[in-house]
């Protein structure tokens, strides 16, 4: 850490000490002067280099000297101009000529698509040139914006987007981020991104600015090219032949070198891909140049109107390296909101092969320095960066003043919030937030008062107040954490509580909006409920990049809650079910846990953020919790072990399995109320990670096992099929399995307050979910493969946001 530390800021320091000047100018067409956009300058025998931006302009900065700028395009000559540097120079215009086309002989085989055999050979000069390359280092300037169709803010890691606006609004940009960073790359997977300064509009934060040049960024000599969570077969992957249609579209020159412009597409349009032109030279068979956009089968659900990938290529040291990078993003979702986004990177100062000590790479993929975010003026004078166009510009100064304008209480309110915020760190319950009911507390009333992301995003705290009327009782839920360490990679936190708590609460998926309406208008509330007092205190720490590890304290105070009224909106003549009694006790216990998350993650300059970048992943996690009476003075003894590991496993194209795999093990003496339910649902509504055929809390045990296995096959298997309306209906698909072992111990059994349903032999269901794309619910349907009873099959909805 020291190590790298210590190079990073030599990198800083030799950037702000070198006096450079800017270099300013435009690249347009010699004869009609129309602006070249993304046009190449290269500095002649360097690495240095820049592109235009989308008006044609372009900015260098250099040291004091005398260079040789060359400008190229393809289908035009290149200009060449000697500038002596000793101040900043603003007119350095280049006027490019069209090239005429020189054809060289490229063997064809009568009633062969010539197409085919160029791209044969751009294949095998793909993999001479991945051969001889075993790393780089290449800085990057990233310029990112976000266009909507109206002013928008942002926080934590993401922005929302107002609904509304007809197809002719014009979008415009409503966030800005900027960011320079060093990029390094190993044979045959290492990478890493350092971001050493970056910026970005005033309605941003910085932990959103972590896109750069490296990892992030697609590379289209790649095989896989990885896009929303697909890989998909680059343009001269190794089986592009089996998977692609080619033909050429054009023939082009660059200087005296001729260029095929070559049309791509999926051989079947089912299949996912890109779809457009690629540019290959003619004798050396390079990739100079790609310009595709995602086919209809890429774009599930279609929630972009388009997905524009534009990037080119230049020979560095022999070797055929990326020069920019430019991804256009447009989406429409279901005609309700509309937004945009664009990057656009340029690639510079390569160092090809050289040696890369091994400590630069980690389990950070990307990195942010901690003085990224104090980065003035004079360091951004002296990187290379794309020009601000006047829009831009526009949009800063709008943006910054939007943003300075003091805000009033009602513009952050609204009816469908759960908080209302009063500054930018505190908050309070919104009218949605502020009652809920049950058949215990009766009407309750609400409030809480939060704290987010205080003293530089370490302390966060939440106090919650609540009055039942029926009940009579006034309850306190108060939690706080503060974070340590440069990432926050540690955390002291302190509950106290006097509350109602929700009986068996961790396997009920359920909001507490729709159990309240369940109450008020069936009158079948599903939960159960008891009084609990006490206090939390723990603390949790990342001793390893891959291991967490946790201590905590727990004292609590149980006691019995009964039914107190029998309000509901309909049904009046109904009675609720009476609430369960549970054990009454004060216990004490100790607990001892662990975290292992093999994932890279990012260093946002806040906060480590885990990140699997689509691909597969196994998470594991365990606790012990030890109970004594003569040690602690607790009213039982117990000792409970638990453990859960999670797999995210991609199996073919986009289709993946999710495996859930959960056991809880006491030895002791359990309270019923610290027993395990298996989840289950009501009626027709499902939820994910649960048994569709159980009710909520009808199998409980203190020695359990239980399997959750799905399978979401998305659209592949209807593509599959090639069925016209069918194949591009997508219609999601998943098959689930669930399996479950739940039993009682003899000295739990011996205090139950209540009778409990166990399962001593393995308990099996099974079943699919159909989806689609756009709609967020699925309709699942389920059977039981044992323990057949009244309810062996059921149909529901899986609707998430309940």
């Amino acid at each position: 850490m020291i190590i790298k530390t210590l190079l990073h800021l030599v990198i800083l320091t030799s950037i702000l000490n070198a006096q450079q000047f800017t270099i300013k100018g435009k690249i347009v067409d010699a004869d009609v002067k129309s602006s070249l956009s993304f046009a190449n300058i290269r500095v002649a025998e360097t690495t240095l280099g820049t592109s235009s931006n989308v008006n044609g302009e372009f900015e260098l900065k250099l040291k004091q000297g005398t260079y040789q700028l060359i400008a190229s395009f393809i289908g035009y000559y290149s200009d060449t101009l000697n500038v002596a540097v000793n101040k900043n120079l603003n007119e350095v215009n280049f006027a490019l000529r069209q090239s005429e086309i020189i054809l060289s002989e490229v063997l064809v085989k009568p009633g062969v698509n010539p197409a085919l055999e160029i791209i044969r050979r751009a294949i095998e000069k793909k993999n001479i040139r991945n051969s001889k390359l075993n790393s780089y280092e290449v800085e990057a300037y990233t310029k990112g914006l976000i266009r909507t169709t109206e002013d928008i803010s942002a926080s934590g890691n993401g922005f929302s987007v107002g609904l509304g606006g007809s197809d002719t609004t014009e979008l415009i940009i409503s966030g800005i981020l900027e960011n320079h960073s060093r990029n390094y790359f190993q044979h045959p997977d290492k990478f890493k991104s350092v971001i050493l300064a970056r910026k970005q509009s005033a309605n941003f934060p910085p932990s959103i600015n972590t896109l750069t040049g490296g990892r992030l960024i697609q590379n289209f000599y790649d095989n896989n090219v990885n896009f929303i969570g697909k890989d998909l077969p680059g343009p001269i992957s190794d089986n592009a032949l089996n998977y692609y249609y080619y033909y050429i579209e054009n023939i082009l020159a660059q200087n005296n070198r001729t260029i095929y412009q070559i049309h791509i597409e999926p051989d079947n349009s089912a299949d996912p891909g890109f779809s457009g032109k690629i540019f290959i030279t003619d004798s050396t068979f390079d990739l100079v140049k790609v310009d595709l956009i995602l086919n209809r089968a890429a774009n599930t659900g279609n929630l972009f109107d388009t997905v524009n990938v534009y990037q080119q290529f230049d020979e560095y040291n022999g070797i055929v390296m990326p020069v920019d990078y430019r991804l256009f993003v447009k989406a429409n979702v279901l005609g309700l909101v509309r937004f945009g986004f664009e990057l656009n990177t340029i690639m510079f100062n390569y160092y090809i092969n050289s040696n890369i000590s091994e400590n630069i790479f980690d389990k950070a993929i990307v990195t942010v320095l901690p003085d990224a975010d104090y980065i003035d003026s004079l360091y951004w004078n002296n990187i290379q960066t794309i020009p601000n166009t006047f829009e831009e510009e526009v949009a800063y100064n709008r943006i910054d003043s939007i943003e300075n304008v003091p805000k009033k209480f009602l513009d952050n309110f609204s009816f469908l919030d759960s908080r209302i915020s009063l500054t930018k760190n505190v908050s309070f319950s919104a009218p949605l937030g502020m009652y809920h009911f049950s058949r215990v507390e009766g009407h309750a009333l609400d409030f809480g008062l939060f704290v987010d992301n205080a003293f530089n995003q370490r302390f966060n705290s939440a106090l919650k107040l609540s009055y039942g009327f029926s009940d009579k009782k006034f309850k306190q839920d108060f939690s706080a954490g503060y974070l340590l360490g440069n990432y926050r990679t540690w955390e002291v936190k302190l509950k106290a509580f006097n509350k109602l708590k929700v009986l068996f609460e961790e396997s009920d998926k359920y909001g507490e909006l729709f159990s309240t309406l369940v109450a008020l208008i069936s009158k079948n509330e599903f939960r159960d409920y008891y009084y609990s007092k006490g206090i939390e205190l723990g603390i949790e720490a990342e001793v390893l990049p891959v291991l967490k590890m946790k201590l905590g304290f727990k004292n609590k105070t149980d006691n019995n809650a009964v039914v107190n009224t029998n309000f509901s909106f309909f049904n009046k003549d109904k009675a609720y079910r009476i609430n369960p009694p549970i054990y009454e006790t004060r216990v004490n216990s100790f607990k001892l846990g662990f975290d292992i998350d093999l994932r890279d993650y990012i260093e946002d300059g806040y906060f480590r953020r885990r990140t699997s970048l689509g691909r597969s992943y196994i998470l594991f996690s365990g606790d012990i919790t030890y109970s004594n009476k003569g040690l602690f003075n607790s009213g039982l003894n117990f000792t409970t072990y638990e453990f859960n590991t999670f797999v995210f496993l991609r199996t073919f194209k986009s289709a993946f399995l999710n495996l859930n795999l959960f056991a809880r093990w006491n030895d002791g003496t359990s309270a019923y109320q610290d027993l395990y339910s298996l989840p289950g649902n009501i009626d027709i509504l499902f939820n994910s990670q649960t048994f569709r055929t159980l009710n909520i809390n009808e199998i409980v045990g203190d020695k359990i096992i239980t399997l959750n296995l799905t399978h979401e096959f998305r659209d592949e298997i209807f593509r599959a099929t090639n069925i016209p309306g069918l194949k591009n209906s997508e219609l999601m698909l998943s098959l689930i399995f669930n399996a479950a072992l739940a039993d009682i111990t003899n000295r739990t059994a011996s205090i139950l307050t209540n009778s409990v349903k166990s399962i001593k032999h393995p308990f099996y269901e099974l079943g699919f979910g159909i989806g689609q794309g756009l709609l967020p619910f699925k309709l699942e349907f389920m059977w039981k493969l044992n323990f057949r009873n009244g309810n062996n099959f059921r149909v529901g909805l899986n609707m998430p946001l309940l």
